[in-house]
């Protein structure tokens, strides 16, 4: 097989020039049967590399392509000179199009992993000479990831002609790897010097494996040194993208805490069942998308979040109203029965959700215009779901430190807050002010749940996750805080991933728990502390 490989590069190096220049036609009868029954696969190599090179490759329609899959398929059969493509009980000329008549006499072609590899190649070949830029690319790329000096001409060619700027760093980049196995130390050195300026994981694998079969001590060293500068590029792009995780895990906690820090900073109130009231608006946003899904045209899914998001508000505001009215106000002032009440609740209610939708997770589609990302280094993508959620995080905060500090609900909030006697004596209705602030807690957990469900499956138990990290969220930054609660939220988060990097994650959760433990001993009011005076003190 090494003989063989060698002669035929030796062949096609020598036959590729020669053909850059060498005008032939669309795919040809000849031609198609070179490709397929020659008498060794050297010069069925060397037809199929032919037919691709030739300046008119792309004017046939497709049908050399066609034709290359089929042969990697092995559905090509020849017969007299002639070749014909079965697929079922259909047979097609491949150099018309058309329909044929399948001889009696004809025999199968059979290609190996080796002739499939280079027909590979091939199609990756025909695909650089495409309209489509985005198919540019991925043929670009796989011959990026397998390059061999005797692509030369080819990638040459292409890249005479190639426009866009991110096909041609990848021919380039194939190019200069292509070099890197030359016999020529000049050539390797330039090679190297080429690749040193592609900061990519890409080129730094491609470098560290030529630095395992390198012999010159030269190009060793020239190799080392692109390695050290390539390592400090991308560096950078895995520090700003921890510290992205840790902002979009932060933006997370803070939305599962913003309801938490009503409810509990506020109010007072131990709710357990906080994290089945962010699952319950998961699944409100699960039930938008099937009512879209069935009864709105396919155009207008993408709309499907917007409306899922008033819809969550409200199923957990609700289910937190009637929590609040039929069990929490009997126990104020009594936390110990409220922790074991809500406790019991949040297994009714998980219950209850696998009754209805079932115990398995459930998938939540992303709108189309949160698929994807944005590429900002070459070790760096930022998905557009996190950013949404981070700017969703947000204007929740704002909205509700709006309606904490400027509104009459929030008046009436911090007044019974901070002295519910004085309050009820001025007038205040602190029963129905309970309800409607438990009911706004709540209503921000269907919110956290509505974002949480474009990141993950939808699940009975998906709250769970976040209850503990939430409460930990509120008494950290301190109770009754929405500051400190921002800043608790999204210093955990960086925190936890920069030390995800350094020990794993289990240790990195251990260590911000210790954290937590040890801060909190120091400073049991939080970072901030609730400033005035209460009565009841």
């Amino acid at each position: 097989m090494n003989i063989l490989r060698k002669s035929w590069k030796l062949a096609l190096a020598a036959g590729l020039g020669s053909l850059m220049s060498f005008a032939s036609h669309a795919l040809t009868t000849e031609q198609a049967y070179a490709m397929a029954a020659a008498d060794d696969a050297e010069q069925r190599v060397q037809a199929i590399n032919q037919a691709v090179l030739a300046p008119d490759a792309q004017a046939d329609g497709g049908r050399l392509a066609a034709y290359l899959g089929a042969l990697s398929s092995d559905e090509v059969r020849v017969s007299q000179g002639k070749v014909y493509v079965l697929r079922g009980d259909t047979a097609t000329d491949p150099v018309t199009g058309q329909p044929a008549t399948l001889p009696a006499d004809t025999e199968e072609v059979v290609s190996n992993n080796y002739l499939r590899s280079v027909i590979d190649t091939a199609q990756a070949a025909l695909a650089l000479g495409s309209s489509d830029v985005q198919a540019r690319r991925k043929a670009a790329e796989q011959l990026a990831s397998e390059p061999d000096a005797s692509r030369l001409p080819l990638l040459e060619k292409a890249l005479s002609t190639e426009k866009d700027e991110p096909v041609k760093a990848l021919l380039e980049r194939s190019m200069a790897a292509s070099l890197l196995g030359s016999d020529d130390v000049p050539q390797r050195l330039k090679a190297v010097e080429q690749l040193s300026h592609q900061q990519t994981p890409e080129t730094q694998l491609l470098l560290n494996q030529r630095l395992s079969e390198e012999t010159d001590p030269g190009v060793q060293k020239a190799i080392r040194t692109a390695l050290a500068g390539i390592a400090e590029g991308l560096a950078w792009g895995d520090r700003l993208g921890a510290i992205f995780s840790g902002i979009s895990l932060g933006s997370v906690l803070l939305l599962a805490a913003l309801g938490l820090a009503i409810t509990y900073g506020l109010m007072g109130v131990i709710n357990m069942a906080h994290g089945e009231l962010i699952m319950i608006g998961a699944y409100a946003t699960y039930v938008v998308q099937l009512l879209f899904q069935r009864f709105v045209p396919e155009a207008a899914f993408g709309w499907y979040l917007v409306v899922a998001i008033p819809v969550a508000f409200l199923a957990a505001a609700l289910v937190g109203a009637i929590l609040e009215r039929g069990v929490i106000r009997f126990l104020y002032g009594r936390p110990l029965e409220t922790l074991l009440a809500t406790f019991g609740i949040s297994l009714v209610l998980q219950q209850t959700v696998r009754s209805m939708f079932g115990a398995q997770n459930v998938g939540v589609e992303n709108p189309s215009w949160m698929s994807g990302g944005v590429a900002l280094l070459p070790n760096l993508t930022l998905p557009y779901n996190r950013i949404a959620i981070i700017v969703f995080a947000f204007a929740v905060l704002a909205g509700v430190a709006f309606l904490i500090a400027r509104t009459r609900l929030g008046l009436f909030v911090r007044g019974v807050t901070q002295n519910r006697a004085m309050a009820s004596c001025v007038g205040v209705n602190t029963a129905r002010t309970d309800t409607y602030a438990f009911a706004l807690g709540s209503g921000i957990a269907g919110l956290a749940g509505c974002a949480l469900s474009q990141i993950g499956n939808v699940g009975p138990d998906l709250g769970q996750n976040y209850i503990v990290d939430s409460f930990l969220v509120v008494v950290l930054g301190g109770v009754g805080q929405l500051a400190g609660t921002v800043y608790a939220a999204l210093g955990l988060g960086v925190l936890s991933k920069l030390l995800e990097g350094w020990t794993g994650a289990v240790l990195a959760k251990i260590a911000v728990l210790l954290f937590i433990v040890i801060f909190i001993q120091k400073r049991p009011q939080g970072i901030f502390a609730l400033k005035g005076r209460s009565a009841e003190t």
